[in-house]
This record gives structure tokens, sequence and C-alpha cells, in this order.
């Protein structure tokens, strides 16, 4: 059974081929990413912390095998609490 992303993401392919996202789309909401604040890589995902447009951190993950992205983690701001 395919797993489906949660999450759809415009990337750009780097000299070395590596995605990195530049817009995300989530629940019918398209999200720009204005920062991305780290990335760090296991054998099989890679990661990324970012800043998007609407003040908020997210964490995306990229299964390289299976060509999906996720949406890991949102991170609450103050106004959220």
């Amino acid at each position: 059974m395919a797993r489906a992303s949660n999450v759809l993401v415009e990337a750009y392919a780097g000299y070395k081929g590596e995605e990195t996202p530049r817009a995300f789309v989530y629940d019918g909401i398209r999200y720009e990413v204005r920062e991305v604040i780290q990335r760090w890589y296991t054998d099989r995902h890679s990661y990324f912390k970012l800043f998007a447009d609407d003040g908020h951190r997210y964490v995306l993950r990229y299964d390289g095998d299976e060509q999906i992205w996720e949406l890991v983690m949102r991170e609450a701001t103050a106004l959220d609490e």
C-alpha cells in the first residue's frame, strides 16, 4: 500500500539535486517559505524546519525513496496559546 502525502510542496532542486521547499499547501491553504531555519538528514529522510509567511514555524519531511512530503510539526505562536 502506498502512502499518501499530507502536504503539496513546491520545491527547488539545487545543483546537488537536493530538494528545498519554497512553498507548500496544507488543508487547502498555500504558505510561502520565508526562511529555511534548519535542515537535517537521516538515512531515509530530509527534514526542513522553516518559517512561513503566516508567522509560524513548520517541519516538513521528505522521503526520497517514496518521493513523499509530510508536514510533521507546526509550532504554535504565543497568539495561538
